[in-house]
């Protein structure tokens, strides 16, 4: 009897020793690995009906990427990879695609004459040292700290980007340094190859700053300026001052505004942006954006008919659908209307290829997978 309690009594305690190694057991260590990305197809119609069965006007910069209509188009397929330590993160950001073109729009195809290059589908490359817990250094490419909106449509509400997206910058190319200066603020500095470059187009470097806040719990403000001398056999500075903030009032309620004035060689243009966005159920919400820009100097690509400056005020209401965990769908609706010109010349083009319209509104939808 006796040795049948020892046998049990040795049991249980076999059992017990085991059940509180299995509780205390070490959680797994996260991969310092990670790979992500989405493919996004949209289509859109224009009440215009343009003959050229585009959403460009007499510019050809009244749209950023979703450039056509009446057609199927895919938009980018994205692949990222990061791998981050302790000290420090690397990102590979490949891009392909006809968005993917454009944000490389400051770009040669290739260096070598009659040459495909590989260059343009790298939408960031770059490798951040983590020195301190509050001073860190990158070098590489990066996407802009200017603006509000992102080259990626899973991360923008609006599937159909701003003009103060639209006229840059996209990207640098340089080192950047970056120092916490409280829990809830922190300073950047840099310098970089020019305005959208991998390369420069003359031997001066520009620069870069950021100023970030957070002044209360959901509201997040930026302060960012870049500047550099864009000419070759002349002068010709280039700067752009940026304010980025948004606010997340309840749970279900975001608001946000991007406000931005760029100066190049005496002339300027500037703008400004309100984001409206709400959430109505788990899987729905809506967004609205209101802009204006102004470009009456002529300042940037965004002309009329003349070949003058002009300025837009824009309007869009953008849904936000969740079918799935990995798929998003945008319906969304757009007006652009644009100041007369003074030699009457209208800046979109009507059914019959003759440009007759000074406003354009579209209407359709963007599908994005992402994982």
């Amino acid at each position: 009897m006796r040795k049948s309690i020892f046998t049990v009594l040795s049991l249980f305690t076999a059992v017990n020793v085991f059940a509180q190694d299995a509780t205390t057991k070490p959680e797994e260590k996260k991969s310092p690995f990670t790979f992500s990305g989405y493919v996004d197809t949209y289509f859109f119609g224009n009440f215009n009906a343009p003959k050229s069965k585009s959403n460009l006007g007499a510019s050809g910069y009244e749209r950023a990427f979703d450039q056509k209509v009446g057609q199927f188009q895919l938009g980018l397929a994205q692949t990222k990879m990061t791998y981050s330590t302790d000290k420090v993160d690397g990102v590979i950001d490949l891009v392909f695609g006809s968005h993917a073109d454009l944000g490389n729009y400051g770009n040669v195809i290739s260096p070598i004459s009659d040459v495909t290059s590989t260059s343009l589908a790298i939408k960031q490359a770059y490798l951040t040292w983590k020195a301190t817990d509050k001073f860190s250094l990158t070098a590489g490419q990066w996407g802009t700290h200017i603006g509000y909106e992102v080259i990626d449509a899973p991360v923008n509400f609006n599937y159909s980007l701003s003009n103060l997206f639209n006229n840059g910058p996209f990207y640098h190319t340089g080192l950047k340094a970056t120092l916490a200066t409280s829990e809830k603020s922190s300073l950047t500095f840099g310098v970089v190859n020019g305005i959208d470059s991998k390369i420069d187009n003359n031997a001066k470097l520009g620069t870069m700053a950021q100023f970030y806040i957070s002044p209360a719990e959901g509201w997040n403000l930026y302060v960012n300026w870049l500047g550099s001398d864009e000419g070759t056999d002349e002068k010709s500075y280039y700067s752009i001052f940026d304010l980025t903030t948004s606010y997340q009032i309840t749970e279900k309620f975001l608001l946000g505004v991007n406000a931005a004035y760029g100066t190049q060689s005496k002339l300027s243009w500037g703008g400004a942006a309100v984001y409206a966005q709400a959430s109505l159920t788990d899987k729905f919400g809506l967004g609205v954006r209101y802009e204006y820009f102004d470009n009456k100097d002529g300042a940037r690509a965004l002309l009329n008919r003349e070949g003058n400056g002009t300025s837009v005020n824009s309007f869009t209401l953008t849904g936000n659908v969740i079918i799935s965990d990995n798929l998003l769908f945008k319906p969304e609706f757009r007006l652009d209307s644009y100041a007369k010109s003074k030699a009457g010349m209208a800046q979109f083009e009507d059914k019959d290829g003759k440009f007759t319209k000074d406003s354009q509104s579209t209407f359709g939808g963007a599908l994005i997978f992402k994982f």
